[in-house]
């Protein structure tokens, strides 16, 4: 049990990595093309950049702040909730919950991470470098 504990400051990094990386993965081409996206979505161009900056600089406030800075993972926490609740309320609520059949799963999932990292910033966890 003592190895398990001693992984207990680190373990923070798996959420932080594996939501960053998807926030990232789905921000940065909106804003290298905001325009193709717009059209695919139909929606204003300046909506998909506004969506992307709050991907992009969620997930990157988000890994900063398992650097150190309380502030960074609560703000970057905070940047995702509207995005899915936009995904949410807008795609995929019509679909269920079944994440294969294009519902909800993986977004509310997504929406709990930015809210718990709102809500408890890095209470609770050794920075580790």
């Amino acid at each position: 049990m003592n190895a398990i504990n001693a992984l207990a400051p680190y373990v923070h990094w798996l959420v932080r990595l594996s939501f960053a990386a998807t926030f990232l993965y789905h921000g940065l081409p909106k804003l290298l093309d905001p325009a193709m996206f717009a059209a695919m979505m139909s929606m204003p161009t300046i909506a998909i950049v506004m969506i992307a900056i709050l991907e992009v600089g969620g997930a990157l406030l988000v890994l900063y702040g398992g650097f150190g800075p309380d502030w960074a993972t609560r703000i970057g926490g905070i940047a995702t909730v509207p995005v899915m609740l936009g995904a949410i309320f807008m795609v995929h609520i019509s679909n269920g919950w079944d994440f294969t059949k294009g519902g909800v799963e993986f977004n509310a999932l997504l929406l709990a991470v930015g809210i718990t990292f709102f809500v408890r910033g890095n209470a609770n966890m050794k920075i580790a470098m």
